[in-house]
């Protein structure tokens, strides 16, 4: 009896690690207008793997669709406020470290 009590218990512990794991975890790719400069295909799911706590980065923007944008019309976000206190510096943090880093400049997410 106790030794199905545990595969009972093993049973449902699997079953709802499955469940966290498979929770949404935003798009792959999101395109983000990046004005004149062009648009930015910004590579969510590998920065997912990197960062790993979402608040990172959505502490100034919600995890909607389009709330990067939204936050820059309702003016709570300014223009190149996440690339500059976010994305660079992380980037810069990296390469300093000797680590593997994003792009550093402009054009290395910008594409026309």
């Amino acid at each position: 009896m106790n030794n199905l009590r545990v595969w009972y218990c093993l049973v449902i512990l699997i079953l709802s690690s499955a469940i966290v794991f498979a929770q949404n975890q935003g798009s792959k790719e999101i395109i983000i207008n990046g004005g004149k400069m062009g648009n930015i295909t910004f590579p969510h799911y590998t920065h997912h793997g990197v960062i790993q706590d979402c608040m990172v980065c959505h502490a100034a923007f919600s995890k909607e669709p389009g709330a990067l944008q939204k936050a820059k019309d309702l003016g709570t976000l300014y223009k190149k406020q996440v690339m500059k206190e976010s994305c660079l510096k992380c980037h810069l943090d990296k390469k300093k470290a000797g680590e593997t880093f994003g792009p550093v400049k402009c054009k290395g997410c910008h594409v026309k």
